[in-house]
């Protein structure tokens, strides 16, 4: 690499978004971009995330590109290792490993007014680009939380994202603090190995069967055979959680009967009556993100496990201690305590016009137009951004609406012509963030009664998208010029001034 590298588009990260973007990229004919990627491998979350029984609770053929569709998948809901091999699939069918930049974690980028372009110090060198895709994931930097005595622990400490495979935890006492996606994957998963388990939940997750099995060899070789039984399987899936949409942002009430139904799954698990009123939520169900596992309660029904009913507050030596006063000694503490999500950290690396940071512009919470652009910071785009997020269906089909986004975006671009960047009005951005916010008040993120990592630390949910996949793919299905202001790089504006007195 030289010193200092300039390309069209630089897309940052390398998971679905990153991937997602540089194959459009290539299908819109842009060939002058890189994709940078802190680690050395592609993957993002699905690189990252590698502990036990880590998996998808999206069925394996929505959890995929629909321009790359996978006729073998081995399970119904895949394994973590299966998708990032599909992941690894795409980077070399596509031909992307040319593009991307491995082990060049974005330090800085920073906008250039006079020359109209992004510079960006990575770990590895320097980078410009006259537009960027941001591509980072919000489950991608993990969220420790602050607890006195940690530092002091004699123990092992591990995020469930940075999962330690070189340490055994067979025959020791384990901490498991939280209790969301990845917690209940862990939990089942290592307690038939360690000597003792002890959960910290501070609040209760809603569980549902997991209804997974292996796609026979019979399926596969049917979808491999006739593609469009692949995308008929992939339809049925999509049109169900579809239609599940209204109950979660148009009439929560109706979410009652899924209550009945994930209480009877506990019914069938934990004969206790006190474990099982420990394990009930005071919440409507789908306020907080609905887990599927058929192997949780169970493995909380063992003997050798103990659930503490509130958060882990402080750590004396060995000995963790709950906010209930509980105490237990333990050789190791796993955190599944989530992600930065409504502050991400590329906030702070990403310096705007006149030099203010997007965490700055966010500092009353996270927001942007039509998910993507955000006002002060011209030819920048966010894949996964603010309100695109999803309850009950598969993320790369928000992926995909914002991919048709970006592409119009260069289209854009093209035909305007010359040193060109589009800034996003903050009018049209206040528009949008107000009619989503309307929208988000009767949904069931807002009304079900419970605090989840959906909300910021105001309190308003800048994650959830409160609408259907169509809606969002119809509102990202071009770029409204009316919604940005039209940047020119001084040099063209004065060469137009002089057209305008020649003329």
């Amino acid at each position: 690499m030289t010193e200092h590298e300039h390309v069209r588009v630089a897309v940052i990260g390398s998971g679905f978004g990153g991937l997602g973007a540089a194959v459009r990229l290539r299908r819109e004919g842009v060939t002058d971009f890189v994709v940078l990627e802190r680690a050395d491998s592609v993957g993002g979350t699905w690189r990252d995330n590698s502990y036990p029984g880590c998996a998808c609770d999206v069925p394996s053929h929505l959890y995929s590109f629909s321009f790359a569709p996978n006729p073998d998948w081995p399970r119904t809901f895949s394994g973590q290792e299966h998708i990032r091999g599909y992941l690894e699939h795409v980077t070399d069918v596509f031909r992307l490993r040319p593009h991307i930049r491995f082990n060049s974690e974005v330090k800085m980028m920073t906008w250039d007014a006079e020359r109209l372009r992004w510079d960006i110090e990575t770990s590895s060198g320097s980078y410009s680009a006259d537009l960027v895709v941001s591509a980072t994931g919000p489950l991608s930097d993990p969220k420790i939380p602050d607890i006195p005595g940690l530092d002091s622990f004699p123990g092992k400490v591990f995020h469930s994202a940075r999962w330690d495979h070189d340490y055994d935890l067979r025959g020791k006492r384990v901490a498991m603090v939280g209790t969301g996606a990845s917690a209940i994957q862990i939990v089942p998963s290592i307690q038939p190995e360690v000597e003792r388990l002890t959960v910290f939940q501070r609040t209760p997750p809603w569980v549902m069967p997991r209804v997974d099995r292996a796609i026979s060899g019979a399926e596969r070789a049917l979808h491999r055979a006739l593609p469009f039984t692949t995308q008929a399987r992939r339809g049925l899936l999509w049109g169900l959680r579809e239609l599940q949409v209204q109950a979660f942002t148009k009439r929560p009430n109706e979410l009652g009967m899924i209550e009945q139904l994930a209480k009877r799954n506990m019914a069938r698990s934990i004969k206790d009556p006190a474990l099982r009123a420990k394990l009930t939520p005071d919440y409507r169900i789908g306020c907080k993100r609905i887990l599927l596992s058929s192997a949780y309660y169970p493995a909380l029904a063992q003997p050798d496990v103990d659930v503490v009913t509130s958060g882990l507050s402080e750590v004396r030596g060995s000995t963790v201690v709950g906010a209930d006063g509980s105490t237990a000694e333990v050789d190791a503490i796993v955190f599944g305590t989530g992600f930065h999500v409504t502050d991400m950290p590329i906030a702070d690396r990403v310096v705007g016009v006149g030099g203010r940071t997007l965490a700055e512009a966010w500092q009353d919470g996270m927001r942007a137009l039509r998910g993507a652009s955000a006002a002060g910071f011209p030819n920048w785009m966010t894949i996964i951004g603010p309100n695109t997020g999803l309850g009950n269906s598969s993320m790369i089909l928000m992926i995909e609406s914002q991919l048709n986004y970006m592409a119009d975006y260069v289209r854009q671009l093209d035909v305007l012509g010359g040193r060109v960047a589009l800034d996003a009005r903050p009018a049209a951005v206040d528009v949008w963030n107000r009619r989503v916010q309307e929208r988000m008040k009767r949904t069931v993120w807002n009304t079900g009664g419970c605090t989840s990592w959906y909300l910021d630390a105001n309190g308003r949910n800048t994650t959830v998208w409160p609408g259907t996949t169509t809606e969002f793919r119809t509102a990202t299905r071009r770029v409204d010029l009316a919604e940005y202001e039209v940047v020119r790089a001084p040099a063209e504006k004065k060469a137009e001034k002089s057209e305008v007195v020649d003329a």
